[in-house]
């Protein structure tokens, strides 16, 4: 009987690091200290520093680093915010949990990323931020966008949930906004073993005010200067995170390595990511797009390999988005309807990307 590839395998994804993690664990239990502690302090500042930025706060999931990443700017409840329309419903989530009003915006069909030419004609006398997505571990086109925010007085945040290491121009993602939200979520480039997120600024007013929001608003126990909620990065999760971060690179030079397989081998028959010089792809997830993409999904798990799709629904067509529903997003709607999501993970070999080539070829 054939090996099935699997999509993905969480305890291969970890294996490497199971002896670092019984010790930190041990550490952890050892200093009787498990909420905001050294463990914590020591991510954080390591997470900023590969981000090449300031400061950073660690949260307990990418929705709640975006959520109170908007919160921290402190702008006008019911003000608008643009995302793009064929994002995970989470970056829409926090727009409306923060109490603002998520207008969308197509993507480029080559990038999958918001479309910066599209931007513009949705800003209107309400819109007080962009919220860019580096959908896939693809880096958004930032000049354009900077350039459209700092004409018209626009905040920035990035969703950087899979994109942990992407450039753009040589530069990392995570610093071009006003903040960064970043999840930690298990399949994750970077993936804790449980949920996780940061916050990542330049602005230290910012930072404290994160700080302050993810720990009921309180800097110092039992004074509270803000509303804000229990949302904390684990000490045992920031210390298996510490382990992992050190060979982060590594895994996405892997990661690239075996897209480059794919880039190099499939047939035309498929539309593949757009590679451009500006891009430092890390490929969270690896998609290609094909008219018959339910059929393709199924003849590839008949072949003992499993796919995904990220995502099946455009966010507008969402029950829980019903209110978005009167909008026309074709661009995405085409996306959601073509997208399949191959092997790519830290656990696959070459060998295994060679033989879902040769299957996909023969489709």
């Amino acid at each position: 009987m054939n090996m099935i590839i699997e999509y993905e395998n969480l305890y291969k994804v970890n294996q490497p690091y199971l002896g670092k993690f019984k010790k930190s664990f041990d550490e952890v239990l050892r200093s009787g200290w498990f909420i905001l502690g050294e463990k914590v302090r020591q991510f954080e500042t390591a997470f900023a520093a590969y981000n090449n930025v300031k400061y950073c706060s660690g949260v307990a999931s990418g929705l709640d680093a975006l959520t109170l990443s908007l919160t921290a700017l402190n702008i006008e409840k019911g003000s608008e915010v643009i995302v793009p329309s064929n994002t995970y419903i989470a970056s829409i989530l926090s727009i409306l949990h923060s109490g603002h009003i998520p207008v969308l915006v197509e993507p480029d069909l080559q990038t999958y990323n918001i479309d910066p030419q599209k931007i513009e004609s949705a800003i209107t006398s309400r819109t007080k931020a962009i919220m860019v997505v580096h959908l896939y571990g693809k880096p958004c086109e930032m000049d354009p966008i900077t350039e459209t925010c700092r004409k018209h007085n626009l905040l920035l945040i990035e969703d950087c949930a899979q994109a942990h290491g992407a450039e753009y121009k040589g530069r990392r993602v995570g610093g071009f906004g006003d903040l960064a939200g970043f999840s930690f979520y298990p399949t994750k480039n970077l993936g804790c073993l449980g949920d996780g997120g940061a916050v990542v600024t330049n602005d230290q007013n910012l930072d404290e005010r994160v700080k302050k929001l993810r720990n009921y608003g309180s800097f110092k126990k039992y004074y509270n200067e803000y509303p804000g909620i229990n949302s904390r990065l684990d000490e045992i999760q920031a210390a298996f995170l510490l382990t992992k971060l050190e060979s982060l690179d590594k895994i996405n030079d892997h990661k690239r390595e075996l897209a480059k397989i794919y880039l190099s081998n499939l047939k035309e028959d498929f539309i593949l990511p757009v590679i451009h010089m500006d891009y430092f792809d890390v490929y969270h997830i690896f998609n290609v797009r094909h008219k018959k993409r339910d059929v393709l999904r199924e003849y590839l798990k008949k072949n003992n390999i499993l796919t995904e799709i990220h995502y099946p629904v455009p966010p507008h067509k969402q029950k829980a988005l019903s209110f978005l529903s009167e909008g026309s997003f074709p661009v995405s709607e085409e996306i959601h309807s073509t997208t399949l999501s191959l092997p790519v993970s830290a656990f696959h070999t070459p060998d295994e990307i060679y033989k879902v080539v040769e299957v996909m070829n023969r489709f």
